[in-house]
């Protein structure tokens, strides 16, 4: 009885492999709890910090991702893809060798990037807040940057494991110790901001010094689970499924691969990053002298921490996308099969937009009760969340399209459009902040405008270089994405009636939860209804998945 125990007790720890659209869906499921929970954290995190409090936790943030980006954005799905490739070749011994490299240089960019941002913390929260007077000090920022740079000693590495075990196309884990580090990071958040603020009655800066600190105990969590998980199915990731002659590949080979591979991926994590960057430096000293600096202060937490986890909850699903799209995209390519690789680029689209267009629309039409629930009255916060939601709409599609680029190896196409969509944000973005105040609309419109214009070109330029130069034909997928406009047209209408019969907002909390509640389920219900009678979901995800999923609902 005991050895049939643990016999169970061994097969529950064996990992399956995941095809491309499971893998696509348990990685946007994991993507997606770890951002819901990372919105629920805010209700109580927001009421012990603040606004201050919240525009020096988002300052913090946003010069951490860029130094993230520098030392590990791009190496997970390059060692993905290297992985992936390597194990369709049968190329075993490389492929362990590819994961030794690419641990190493994990490691010495995450120490040099942790040491860079250590010492330069006061020159960087000077490029922030300039001379501004009234709000967070230079001296706060420091703090908080220093605090949070030690978790890029381990994000490098953890970041490795995970490209690892996706190149084997083992998505599960991978989600799985990406909901363990958000448990992890959201419990040290508001717990420990907690006690520091109100228990021990420490500074607001300490409180957020604390919270900060979360990303590195939660990242040394999910690094651990990883450690574990490989090494109960050590024999997972040796298994030879195909013998063939594995010719030599020098270390030096696969460094020049990894780094050719992750380069483009660095490239546009790093852009992606400096969009807010830019943001962090222009914001709040362009609203500063039209608002004041507390105020321009609150805006800048609410695009930078406040409104943009909304955004992340969308962007998620992308993400998810991508952690299955690179592998099984680099599979296909691998063998030459282009028109398998089509069809998953276009599959790739028609699913994203299918799922993230109502969803941004939908948030966009509930942003007044939406916010009030998770931060209570605010001024500018439903405004800025109206408009601002349609940058994650734009940065999802962005962010799929320049990483197939960058998979098909278009790294001179990967590069302009990064850089060309930068640059168009960079020149604007102060300039639209101006323009809309003397049109007499919200000034922060201009600086989310110029956002969207920025990452719509970047988007432009792929789409154009995917046709010409890998022949890729979007005719259905631009059906699809109609029919999903139309779909989603027909959802506001049906909302917009809606308010007739049932007020779109409340001053309590709960009741503002019912709303939404009541709102979200009938505008699921008469998408979906449109999308089914259409045939749309069944073009868009397979008769086969269609016949599996009536089969479990009977």
């Amino acid at each position: 009885m005991r050895k049939k125990r643990e016999k169970i007790n061994r097969n529950k720890d064996v990992m399956k492999k995941n095809n491309f659209m499971q893998g696509a869906f348990i990685a946007t499921l994991g993507i997606v709890i770890t951002k819901i929970l990372g919105i629920l954290y805010v209700i109580p995190f927001y009421s012990i910090i603040g606004e201050k409090g919240g525009a020096l936790y988002g300052y913090a943030y946003s010069i951490y991702l860029v130094f993230m980006a520098i030392s590990s954005a791009g190496i997970p799905l390059a060692i993905s893809k290297i992985i992936s490739e390597y194990q369709t070749l049968g190329y075993y011994d490389a492929k362990q060798r590819a994961f030794k490299i690419g641990k190493q240089i994990a490691i010495t960019l995450g120490i040099l990037c942790f040491i860079i941002l250590f010492i330069f913390a006061p020159q960087l929260a000077n490029a922030i807040l300039g001379d501004l007077k009234g709000g967070n000090t230079i001296q706060d920022v420091t703090y908080v940057i220093r605090i949070i740079s030690t978790a890029i000693i381990v994000v490098p590495v953890l970041s490795i494991y995970r490209g690892y075990f996706e190149g084997h196309k083992f998505i599960t884990p991978t989600a799985i110790s990406q909901v363990f580090e958000q448990i992890v990071r959201v419990a040290v958040i508001v717990i420990g901001s907690f006690m520091a603020l109100k228990v021990f009655h420490l500074s607001l800066t300490t409180a957020v010094g604390v919270a900060v600190f979360g990303a590195t105990l939660g990242s040394f969590a999910s690094y651990f689970y990883l450690i574990e998980k490989r090494w109960k199915n050590k024999s997972k990731f040796t298994e030879r499924e195909i013998k063939v002659e594995e010719p030599k590949i020098s270390n030096k080979t696969i460094f020049r691969k990894i780094m050719i591979y992750a380069f483009p991926l660095i490239m546009i994590d790093i852009f992606k990053s400096l969009y807010s960057m830019v943001d962090t430096v222009t914001v709040v000293k362009t609203l500063g002298p039209i608002y004041g600096t507390e105020t321009a202060e609150s805006i800048m937490s609410i695009l930078s921490t406040w409104g943009a986890k909304f955004n992340m909850i969308i962007i998620s699903i992308s993400t998810g996308m991508i952690v299955s799209l690179t592998p099984n995209l680099t599979s296909s390519l691998v063998v030459g099969n282009m028109k398998d690789v089509h069809k998953k680029i276009n599959q790739s689209f028609q699913m994203l937009f299918f799922l993230i267009l109502p969803m941004t629309v939908g948030l966009s039409f509930l942003a007044e009760p939406a916010y009030m629930i998770f931060y209570g009255p605010s001024k500018y916060g439903s405004s800025v969340l109206t408009f601002y939601v349609f940058v994650a709409l734009i940065t999802a599609l962005f962010t799929t399209a320049i990483t197939i680029t960058q998979v098909l190896k278009y790294y001179k196409v990967v590069f302009i459009s990064l850089l060309s969509g930068l640059l168009l944000k960079s020149l604007i973005n102060v300039g639209l902040i101006h323009q809309f105040y003397d049109l007499g609309l919200p000034a922060y419109y201009g600086s989310i405008f110029a956002s969207i214009i920025g990452y719509v070109l970047s988007f432009v330029i792929c789409l154009v270089a995917l046709n010409r130069k890998c022949g890729v034909n979007y005719e259905m997928t631009i059906k699809q994405m109609l029919n999903s406009l139309l779909g989603t047209s027909i959802m506001v209408i049906s909302l917009f009636l809606l308010k007739f019969i049932i007020p779109i907002s409340s001053p309590t909390r709960f009741l503002n939860i019912i709303i939404i509640l009541v709102y979200a389920v009938v505008g699921i219900l008469v998408y979906f209804f449109y999308m089914y009678k259409t045939n749309s979901i069944e073009a868009i995800f397979g008769k086969k998945m269609m016949d599996k999923f009536t089969k479990r609902r009977k």
